[in-house]
């Protein structure tokens, strides 16, 4: 195995060697840019006035494209410098006049001064040639993270001190990254193959850097729940992703902004704290704020007066920078073109099971695993090197794939890659840094695989149990129709500032159900009985719903509150677990469920604003597959499968609990306890070096 100084010299000649590389075809690109311009502009040429021979033409094209170049690297810099003197209203005239004097120069060098152009024509051509070189720079670096690197220690040499700055921090940063939805045996899945699908991560392992441990989600197995109480302390009152309130006629959403916010301001008026991240901390791409002063692309901050373009604001700074632009867009189209690739060759094999994956679903999974995630990976890079103590950042890329295509799925791994790829930029970044940085993987919840309920059993959720209260089916409103990647959606239409959808699942009349579905997680509200409906006034009204409900093969147990015996959880074949007494009278239906079901279920019973019925499908304990009542290959929101069991992967100088910690609060507990110093602290060097990791060389010990 070599040795990492020759591993450090083979990568600084392959470095070398791609730099070369894309200056002369940036090169080659811009001198071919020139010739087009001079054959079709009339006020333009780069010819003698008898004609040149092709050769000729190309080497006067090379001269002034080279000349021009050189001038632009030389001379730009101080005319930037000067520029800053400038109105900002002129500014942008004066970049185009000065780009165009500089192309008159460069013609200059042309051989027999060939080159001649108008001053109106050289603004011009100088504009297109600029954009041009940049294009192909860009798209020639996209995939380079040696060029990307150096591009931060750019970045970081803007932020050099000054005398009268405050002393930087000796302590360690901590940089969160949730890996939405991946579960902890599809991580090990990942990290288990050879090559593994995420080489970094398994670095990260191997080397006894970081330690690996499961954790249990409440029942409410979604991001909603786990991020609020991770975030903020305590995710009391949300019974799942989406629920009914009574009192005001309401639909919750989590990851709408308005119901975001509110569940914010709830948790953090029951808490009496403003979050994880309220000391100098920053949140991206979350649906909570954490109490950071920065935060960016975060959904509760969405709705605040006079904030609305502050979850748009990441995506602005991201995208003002031309490089970002052109890495990113190139990257989306690739995007969309793999999901139409991979969705029509998973119809052609007859994978099941299967969702649609059409429409503007290829651009939707485009925008979650490219644009999110690019805007979200430079934001914390940004934090890290302004030295920001606590860090935040969702990365739902896994996520919205693994709801249509599954989560073992050939797509999902994919993703899985480019995401070590992500962390590994975040990693190396960590050496720019003005402090140490430790960097914890974590997620909010798994996912379970299984055909949809209707694809299984050939009835939605809503048309069964309308049809136990002798109600008639019209079909779903088509507004109210979930359609693919629906998270994601949301998220974008945050970002184009366009207006919350409406509430289309809770129309009808007020003696009829309203039927929502988070994953495999079912709620049932009447919303003309105040307060929550109890079993026996359920059953005067729809005397057949809940053994129709319990004897269906698909369902696993309904909680329902009794005005006699109290929170119960009804199964097929008669089966009753009363929760307040632990007795169980036939078939207990949590027992496939796990020894945690009963108390999942009895603090959610105590929720304010848990539904008059909550059903949860039915689990093959052996596969750990479960029925999603939404349109989804992989889903998670309830109980059953490895939904319920996510991650924490964390450096080990972060101590970890001997047992799984027990629901998203016990989380925050433990984080805090990080952030507050009351865990060992490391030395300076606490990343794996991301490249080594690549290369499969040896790390020194001090390294961790």
């Amino acid at each position: 195995m070599p040795q990492p100084g020759e591993s450090r010299r083979r990568a600084a000649g392959r470095s070398a060697v791609r730099t070369v590389g894309r200056v002369l075809a940036v090169w080659v690109v811009a001198s071919a840019t020139l010739a087009v311009l001079a054959a079709v502009l009339p006020d333009f040429r780069i010819e003698a006035p008898g004609g040149d021979s092709p050769t000729q033409i190309a080497l006067t094209a090379g001269a002034g494209a080279g000349a021009f170049g050189v001038l632009s690297a030389l001379v730009w810099p101080l005319l930037v410098r000067a520029l800053l003197l400038v109105p900002a209203f002129l500014l942008g005239g004066l970049v185009f006049f000065l780009n165009g004097s500089l192309l008159l120069i460069a013609l200059r060098f042309t051989p027999d001064g060939r080159g001649e152009v108008t001053p109106v024509t050289a603004v011009v051509i100088a504009a297109v040639m600029s954009a041009a070189s940049s294009a192909t720079s860009t798209t020639l670096a996209m995939r380079d993270d040696a060029a990307y690197g150096r591009r931060l220690a750019r970045l970081a040499g803007r932020r050099r001190r000054h005398a009268d700055d405050p002393p930087l921090p000796t302590t360690p940063g901590t940089v969160f990254l949730q890996l939405d939805g991946v579960g902890h045996d599809v991580l090990c899945d990942a990290l288990a193959g050879s090559p593994p699908a995420m080489p970094t991560v398994a670095h990260w392992l191997g080397s006894g850097s970081h330690r690996l441990a499961p954790w249990r989600t409440d029942w409410s197995s979604q991001t909603g729940a786990s991020q609020l109480a991770i975030l903020h302390g305590s995710n009391f009152d949300v019974p799942a992703f989406r629920w009914y309130e009574k009192e005001t006629g309401h639909l919750m959403v989590c990851n709408r902004p308005s119901s975001a916010a509110e569940l914010e301001r709830r948790t953090v008026a029951r808490t009496g704290s403003p979050g994880l991240l309220a000391e100098d901390g920053a949140s991206r791409g979350n649906l909570f704020s954490g109490g950071a002063e920065q935060s960016a692309l975060v959904m509760s901050v969405a709705v605040r007066a006079g904030t609305f373009s502050r979850p748009r604001s990441g995506y602005f700074a991201y995208f003002s920078d031309p490089a970002n632009a052109v890495r990113t867009a190139w990257s989306f189209f690739a995007e969309v073109g793999r999901e139409i690739t991979e969705s029509s060759a998973a119809r052609l094999r007859g994978v099941t099971p299967r969702v649609k994956r059409g429409g503007l679903y290829p651009l939707v999974r485009a925008f979650a695993t490219v644009v999110e995630r690019d805007v979200a990976v430079a934001a914390v890079i940004g934090d890290m090197l302004a030295g920001r103590s606590a860090v935040y950042a969702d990365l739902v890329a896994y996520d919205e794939v693994a709801h249509h295509s599954g989560p073992y799925s050939k797509d999902a791994r994919k993703v899985l890659s480019r995401l070590d790829r992500s962390v590994r930029l975040i990693a190396d970044a960590a050496r720019y840094a003005p402090r140490p940085y430790r960097i914890v993987l974590l997620s909010d919840h798994g996912q379970s695989g299984g055909e949809t309920f209707e694809g299984a059993y050939g009835v939605s959720l809503r048309e069964l149990v309308r049809a136990g209260c002798g109600l008639p089916d019209h079909g779903v409103p088509r507004r109210a129709r979930r359609k693919g990647g629906a998270e994601a959606r949301d998220a974008a239409r945050t970002a184009l500032r366009r207006r919350e959808a409406a509430q289309a699942e809770c129309e009808g009349p007020p003696s009829e159900p309203i039927v929502l579905a988070s994953g495999n997680l079912g709620l049932v509200s009447f919303p003309d009985i105040a307060g929550r409906a109890t079993l026996e006034e359920i059953e005067r009204r729809c005397p057949e719903l809940t053994a129709l409900l319990t004897g269906h093969p698909g369902i696993g147990f309904v909680l329902v509150r009794s005005a006699e015996r109290g929170p119960l959880a009804l199964g097929p074949a008669g089966g009753v677990h009363e929760l307040a007494t632990g007795r169980v009278h036939g078939p207990d239906p949590l027992a496939p469920f796990g020894d945690h079901a009963a108390a999942a279920l009895l603090r959610t019973d105590a929720f304010p604003h848990t539904a008059d019925l909550m059903i949860n499908s039915a689990v093959d304990p052996a596969a750990g597959t479960v029925h999603s009542f939404e349109h989804q290959a992989g889903s998670h929101g309830g109980l059953g499968g490895p939904q319920s069991r996510p991650f924490v992967l964390a450096p080990v100088q972060l101590p970890l609990p001997d047992c799984p910690l027990a629901g998203a609060e016990a989380v925050h507990g433990l984080f805090r306890e990080w952030l507050t110093g009351r865990a060992q602290a490391p030395g300076r060097d606490l990343l794996p070096q991301a490249r080594d990791a690549a290369e499969g060389a040896p790390v020194p010990n001090g390294s961790r």
